[in-house]
Formats: C-alpha cells, sequence, structure tokens
C-alpha cells in the first residue's frame, strides 16, 4: 500500500511539511509506503475550463507545462492521497486550488479515478481560518468517492515560522492519530 502527499507550501521548510511528515512517521510503522510531492513555488497554472479532458479521456490534463499531471498520475497509482495546505486567507494556497480543480476535473473525465482510495487533508494556520482550508481539500476527498480518515481533532497544527507547529502538542498527536487511522482504514479496504 502507498499514500502520496501532495504539499502546496512555498516554504523549504515548511510547517506544513513537518505535519505531514508526522502522519508519515505512522504510516511508515505500519508498513505503508509514502512519497512526498511538493508543488509549492512550483509552476502549476489553474483550470482553463476547456474541458479537453472530457474531449480526451485520456487520464491527462490538457495543459502539459506544469506539474500537475505528474500528481494525476502519482495520486491515480497510490492508495491513499495527504493533501497539506498552509492556511492563506482561510483556505488553500493557489497550488493547492489548482491542483484540485484540475485533479478533479481530470478524475471526472475519467470515470472517477480517485474513487475508494483513503483521502486525508492537512493544514498548518497561524492563528486561525484552518476549518475552510481543510474542509476545501476533503470537499476534493468526498466529490471524487473517496473515503476520508478522521482523527482526534480536526487536522491542524499551529505555528508561524518554520517548526513552530512542533511545539503545538496536540497539533502533532492529532497528525500521529490521522496517520495510525489512515493505516488501519487502508489495511481494512486492502484485506
Amino acid at each position: 500500500m502507498k499514500v502520496v502527499a501532495i504539499n502546496s507550501s512555498p516554504r523549504k521548510e515548511s510547517n506544513t511539511a513537518q505535519l505531514i511528515n508526522y502522519v508519515f512517521e505512522e504510516l511508515e510503522q505500519e508498513g505503508v509506503e509514502t512519497e512526498l510531492i511538493k508543488i509549492g513555488g512550483k509552476k502549476i497554472w489553474g483550470c482553463r475550463a476547456c474541458y479537453k479532458c472530457f474531449q480526451n479521456r485520456d487520464r491527462h490534463c490538457s495543459i502539459e507545462n506544469d506539474v500537475l499531471n505528474e500528481c494525476v498520475d502519482k495520486m491515480a497509482a497510490a492508495d491513499g492521497i495527504l493533501l497539506g495546505s498552509p492556511t492563506y486567507f482561510s483556505n488553500v494556497n493557489a497550488e493547492m486550488k489548482a491542483l484540485i480543480d484540475r485533479a478533479g476535473l481530470v478524475s471526472s473525465a475519467n470515470g472517477g479515478m480517485y474513487q475508494h482510495k483513503v483521502g486525508a487533508a492537512v493544514t498548518a494556520v497561524r492563528r486561525a481560518g484552518a476549518l475552510p482550508t481543510f474542509d476545501a481539500m476533503n470537499h476534493f476527498f468526498l466529490y471524487n468517492q473517496m473515503f476520508v480518515a478522521g482523527s482526534s481533532y480536526w487536522n491542524l497544527g499551529i505555528g508561524l515560522n518554520p517548526g513552530d507547529v512542533a511545539n503545538d502538542e496536540e497539533g502533532v498527536n492529532t497528525m500521529r492519530n490521522l496517520g495510525r487511522n489512515m493505516a488501519w482504514l487502508l489495511k481494512k479496504i486492502h484485506s
């Protein structure tokens, strides 16, 4: 079993990446393979609403000069998808929004490429606004007929500067519980 994580934070040592790593540690202890893809700071365009994905039905977006199709291929091949975004003005950042819109449309055009996979979202936040961010990523999973893994609280960590989320004990425990719950759900689905 494999979980691929998409991190949309542009920071090199981001709090979002640290939260993903806490989840990964638990998944790996349970024997689940993990892979991190960083899209923050990379070129990823928003959806152009051309609907060529519905014409082509080739499991790719027609925009080929950015990282989206690589992400689509990795997500389609994985058993679980972990999305991580920092909170920007009470929502996902632009890179994550582009991924959600385009990868979701490609999935719809191709019969539901992520159906029955396990999904989970994590977000880093300075102070407030994380719930709409968390919600936006969970809507991606639900729209794509995925099973959403939960935790002991909302999957968020509080911190402004890189590394600050390590001081959020409840946030760290939430990520660790999420990793264990995601592994449990993956095992149940694949047994």
